[in-house]
């Protein structure tokens, strides 16, 4: 991307390759991206570190635009306390502590702001997570609402997304392509006999169980979806990941959905997941740890990383050939973030 040829398009804010050279232009220009001997902006992982006192401070922030606020399964407020959890989460760090700051548009109901407040509150209970600070801007646009959420964790040993070694098992909770289709089915007024809800879940508590096992690197599907995922835990790994489709969990109203959309359900964003990097001779205890925990009962192994194809996902169909599973080059559904 040249920022003088070149504006913003939606396409770069999606998760996939077009954000990366957005992000390229904000990166050249900041020089000071890391504190000494943790992960920062060079990285791009999904929170920072910070060596402190013998132990590590993990740190993360993201803004949160999702189009509609209210959505089946859950609403903004969610999202935003979920999405802050679970970064810190997959970095292996407990969550401590989480600010808010909200961005309102004039006009914006106010029965709905409340709304959104005791959503956030009950995420945060059952995170035990407290929310400690936060902001409130009022515009004069009618943008609705916007949220920014920062958190801050701790962690004994941090878990980088880059960790994944040949021979390790991927391992993903449960059924992907959930959040995003079930926002464009809502939005397209798509229903289904069985009701399509976002997976939109705080992941600390499974991912603490499962942190004795050794797990080698961890990451959450957001934005771009397991494609994305996975090719960004390849190329910094500098593995190849073979992956078995039939393995990879999809419920039938998400493939019936993606059909009739025209979108691959794993390109699209999940918000209650978590992609594993495990030994393989861990793999059956992560399993059967993960399937005790309410939001991991649909856990499965969904491939193994390989030596060989450094820096590329390849998937071998359910007919019986392989192709390549590429980055998108933005998630196919906007604003579900």
């Amino acid at each position: 991307m040249k920022a003088k040829d070149e504006r913003v398009r939606l396409v770069h804010g999606g998760g996939g390759e077009a954000m990366h050279g957005l992000l390229s232009i904000l990166l050249k220009n900041i020089s000071k991206k890391s504190v000494a001997g943790g992960i920062g902006l060079k990285e791009l992982d999904d929170a920072a570190s910070i060596p402190f006192k013998g132990t590590n401070l993990v740190y993360t922030t993201d803004s949160y635009v999702v189009n509609p606020v209210f959505f089946p399964g859950g609403d903004i407020g969610k999202l935003s306390v979920c999405g802050t959890v679970n970064d810190l989460a997959v970095m292996g760090a407990k969550p401590i502590a989480i600010s808010s700051a909200y961005i309102v548009g004039v006009g914006f109901p106010l029965a709905d702001l409340e709304k959104i407040a005791l959503s956030m509150d009950k995420v945060s209970r059952e995170a035990d997570v407290p929310i400690v600070t936060g902001d409130t801007k009022v515009v004069e646009e009618d943008i609705g609402i916007y949220i920014n959420t920062s958190g801050i964790g701790v962690a004994n040993k941090v878990v980088p997304d880059s960790g994944l070694k040949p021979g390790d098992k991927i391992i993903i909770n449960g059924p992907v392509g959930d959040h995003g289709i079930a926002l464009m089915a809502h939005r397209e007024g798509i229903g289904f006999d069985t009701s399509l809800k976002s997976d939109c879940a705080p992941l600390w508590h499974l991912v603490e169980g499962i942190l004795p096992y050794g797990v080698h690197a961890m990451k959450d599907p957001t934005r771009g979806g397991l494609a994305s995922c996975l090719n960004e835990m390849a190329r910094k790994s500098n593995v190849g990941i073979l992956l078995d489709e039939a393995a990879i969990p999809v419920r039938r109203e998400v493939r019936a959905a993606s059909e009739m959309l025209g979108i691959d359900p794993l390109s699209v964003a999940n918000e209650g997941k978590v992609v594993l990097g495990v030994p393989v001779n861990a793999a059956e205890e992560v399993l059967t740890v993960l399937k005790k925990n309410k939001y991991g009962r649909g856990a499965s192994v969904i491939g193994t990383v390989e030596e060989k194809g450094r820096g590329w996902v390849v998937m071998e169909t359910v007919v019986g050939g392989k192709r390549i599973l590429e980055s998108p080059a933005g998630d196919p559904v906007p604003r579900v973030c």
